[in-house]
């Protein structure tokens, strides 16, 4: 039998395989004692194909920090363009536009698993932080307890305006959340925006929102700002959903600029103005069908 060399000089000996174990098993005692810390080759009549197909049925993170350590080939074998195409065709993760293949199709699966709600704090569950108030009229904003359930019953709070204009905003940074400018240049992922509001039945008011895809110097390169909605006196409107999708925006942006709020029509006193929550600003660089 073929002597194996070990990569790290350091820890436990490497294991040995024992009378009757199967390739696929002794492939997986040496993931185990990688991830321990101590790396073996394996012989070398195991076929590459397999050591893959084992590879990518293991979390990817797993597979970069631990098996991409144990030899040149494993290194060689997780490196490529074509381990990390393969499995996002497997997870059915596809390029929103198919004629434009990511650059670096690693880098792509892992912002695509990665996807999450760029807004901080958008249920009021820390009053106020991560917002900038714009406009603070009538009474000013404040964040209480959500009286009128919404759909996603996690949501316990929400922001209430008063009678004259309360506007708030956040400015995200792209480059700080892990989103380069040549991979937002070159992939144009969609980028997904959402935010929930609802009036008062006892009082009219009125909601407004504002998204900007800004560049470098944060000019607007692309703007979402549909009419005002109005409620009058007695509605009984639930909650109700603002969607909206930047496509095919071109290069150049860094900066997205989420900006609403709105306030009551009847010039009342305290908090009867329009109540947002649940906001939302999410990059989606795969089809989501």
């Amino acid at each position: 039998m073929p002597k194996r060399k070990k990569v790290s000089t350091k820890g436990p000996m490497p294991c040995k395989k024992r009378t009757g174990q199967s390739e696929s098993e002794h492939i997986n005692v040496a993931l185990r004692q990688c991830s321990s810390g101590e790396c073996t080759v394996l012989q070398p009549d195991v076929p590459l194909p397999m050591v893959e197909e084992i590879l990518l049925n293991l979390p990817g993170h797993q597979v970069v920090r631990v098996c991409r350590l144990v030899c040149r080939e494993w290194k060689e074998l997780v490196d490529s363009a074509e381990h990390w195409r393969e499995r996002c065709q497997r997870e059915g993760i596809q390029p929103c536009d198919a004629s434009t293949p990511p650059e670096d199709w690693r880098l792509f699966y892992f912002i695509t698993k990665q996807r999450r709600n760029l807004l901080k704090n958008p249920k009021a569950d820390d009053d106020f932080q991560g917002w900038e108030i714009v406009k603070n009229g009538g009474d000013r904003w404040v964040a209480w307890g959500n009286r009128r359930p919404l759909p996603d019953d996690t949501v316990t709070k929400c922001f209430i305006t008063s009678y004259g204009l309360c506007l708030k905003r956040q400015l995200i940074n792209l480059t700080k959340e892990g989103y380069s400018g040549a991979f937002m240049d070159h992939q144009q992922p969609h980028i997904k925006i959402s935010d929930w509001y609802a009036p008062r039945s006892d009082c009219g008011s009125e909601y407004q929102i504002c998204v900007e895809l800004l560049d470098q110097r944060k000019n607007p390169i692309s703007t979402f700002q549909p009419e005002k909605v109005r409620f009058s006196f007695g509605n009984s409107e639930p909650w109700c959903q603002m969607t909206h999708v930047f496509k095919d925006y071109g290069p150049g942006v860094r900066f997205i600029s989420f900006t609403h709020g709105g306030k009551d029509t009847q010039y009342w006193a305290g908090h009867y103005g329009i109540r947002v929550t649940n906001s939302s600003v999410e990059i989606c660089p795969a089809d989501e069908g």
